[in-house]
């Protein structure tokens, strides 16, 4: 028996024979061509079935993980078609007459080797996006395929897992995730948490695991390798607890989320796109907490106009059924960036331009959306929330900017209504100054990823931080009770959206610090409605 510990990427335990998916470029051999014509179309021919398969994957994904995701699939095929890759690639064919797979393969390993060396979680991103795309690019030259078909339920093992790896699984057979690489904003975490499959990262994979059995243990971030019966038992008997408390959790569908003393609490889902709205309403979602809207712009070449965005919202609406719907203004930057603004590389992107900063630099943006918004407000409950606000200025900014675009509806005499505003509280300066926002605004929405990031002046996309970071940080439970007494003394709501309010171990003492929301993903609606009705917001209980 060995064992393994690593991160938890999505919690849950399951237990099978192991499945290997190599992967990596392998190094293709120089061949001469008499052909270089001849040559070049073949290449310009696979890049154009590559791209094909990709916008189909694409579709595919939208229907698993929803649009937002999907979209890296469109990046890939963008990928393969930079011009200055494409060049690269086409001079080597004709300069040495080389054949097209060494000339790909010389010519991306180039980039991706940049890529990885940049020393940021973005570019490595983009590599393993690049690699992905020229592996497939290969396969389709050398008209093999690449087998990743499942005869029986499986623990997925890789050094990293792709995209078009994930989602080209039969997903009914994947019980777990077990990776060397990935963050929780990796492609294989977004996947897990979607399809709420356990998942674990920092695990040294090897080859010759495959088929062996064992027990993925996301609870504690464990991989046990060949147990023995006693191990076996015990991690099978916690996984029955698990599975029978998710069944109790079902019981929680209609259930109003209200503490033992009677306070009620609403009790919202996180989405990125319409599609995401199912889920949300499957698992008894009260409204969308906060509807992450960079989906419109990432993966994309062209900025979308009014009309998308319009059609985007007004959908959530309908499927919402009248329920609330919290929309966020682009939150572009840092860890989600879009190449349709041309935005310049920065050191430190999570302190550079980001959020609303964006938005008032661009209003011609901004204002698009904006109507957009106004648009849809007539077909549903809809409220909007800025994010990164760091002062008072902003919003007057914001609210001034408000007030032309309604005025410019009322002239076109398009329809709409007003729209509660509210901005993101996820900064010390907006924690401390959150007695002066509270009186410019309708709500608070406290995004504790990354108020924990800039309190503990710690990148939270830093594994090797992960000693250090503590999401309990009393520094931060202390901004989020300064936030939640400032925002009820000047009659403003206050509610959570990051990943705290999924984290019942806490539930109670957000509660009675009297936090009046909290917005999860789909998955956890029903655990922390159960946390709600078992917590009680009275500081002292009554005996």
């Amino acid at each position: 028996m060995e064992i393994y510990r690593g991160k938890v990427l999505h919690s849950g335990i399951a237990a099978g024979k192991i499945h290997i998916l190599e992967r990596g470029l392998h190094v293709e051999k120089k061949k001469a061509v008499a052909d270089v014509d001849a040559e070049v179309n073949r290449y310009l021919s696979a890049r154009k079935s590559a791209e094909t398969e990709l916008m189909c994957l694409k579709q595919q994904a939208a229907d698993a993980v929803g649009t937002e995701n999907a979209a890296i699939f469109e990046a890939q095929a963008q990928l393969l078609s930079d011009s200055e890759l494409n060049r690269g690639i086409l001079d080597l064919i004709r300069s040495e007459k080389a054949n097209a797979e060494y000339a790909v393969f010389t010519i991306a390993r180039k980039y991706t080797d940049l890529f990885s060396a940049m020393g940021s979680d973005y570019f490595s991103a983009r590599s393993a996006d690049l690699l992905d795309a020229i592996q497939r690019l290969i396969r389709i030259l050398k008209g093999t395929g690449r087998d990743r078909k499942l005869e029986e339920p499986s623990l997925i093992a890789a050094t990293d897992l792709l995209p078009s790896d994930t989602l080209q699984l039969d997903r009914e057979l994947v019980l777990a995730f077990i990776t060397l690489e990935g963050s929780p904003l990796s492609h294989a975490a977004i996947l897990a948490r979607g399809l709420d499959i356990p998942a674990v990262s920092g695990i040294p994979v090897r080859e010759e695991w495959d088929g062996h059995q064992a027990i993925v243990d996301a609870e504690s971030g464990t991989l046990c390798i060949d147990p023995d019966k006693e191990t076996e038992r015990r991690l099978l008997m916690r996984r029955t607890s698990l599975l029978e408390n998710r069944s109790q959790y079902r019981a929680m569908i209609g259930q109003e989320s209200v503490t033992t003393d009677g306070k009620p609490i609403r009790l919202y889902a996180n989405i990125g796109t319409p599609s995401d709205i199912a889920s949300a309403l499957e698992n008894d979602a009260e409204g969308v907490g906060l509807f992450r809207t960079e989906f419109l712009c990432l993966g994309r070449r062209t900025i979308p106009d009014e009309e998308e965005q319009f059609k985007s919202y007004k959908e959530a609406c309908r499927l919402m059924g009248g329920r609330p719907i919290i929309i966020r203004t682009l939150d572009l930057g840092s860890d989600k960036q879009s190449e349709l603004l041309n935005l310049p590389q920065e050191k430190n992107p999570a302190l550079g331009f980001r959020g609303i900063r964006i938005g008032l630099t661009h209003p011609e943006l901004f204002s698009c959306q904006l109507r957009a918004i106004y648009r849809a407000s007539v077909c549903g409950s809809l409220s909007i929330l800025f994010p990164m606000i760091t002062s008072v200025r902003e919003i007057l900014q914001i609210k001034k900017l408000i007030r032309s675009v309604q005025d410019e509806l009322t002239k076109r005499q398009i329809p709409w209504r007003s729209c509660p505003i509210g901005i993101m509280i996820e900064t010390p300066a907006s924690a401390l100054l959150s007695d002066e926002l509270a009186g410019e605004v309708d709500f608070f929405s406290i995004g504790t990823n990354d108020l924990t990031q800039y309190t503990l002046a710690m990148d939270r996309q830093n594994g090797s931080l992960d000693s250090f970071y503590d999401p309990y940080s009393e520094a931060v439970m202390k901004e989020i009770e300064i936030t939640v007494r400032n925002g009820h003394r000047y009659g403003c709501q206050v509610g959570i959206c990051g990943e705290l309010a999924a984290d019942t171990a806490v539930t109670d003492r957000l509660l009675k610090m009297g936090v009046d929301s909290l917005s999860v993903s789909p998955h956890m609606i029903l655990p922390v409605r159960k946390a709600i009705r078992e917590s009680c917001t009275d500081p002292v209980p009554a005996s």
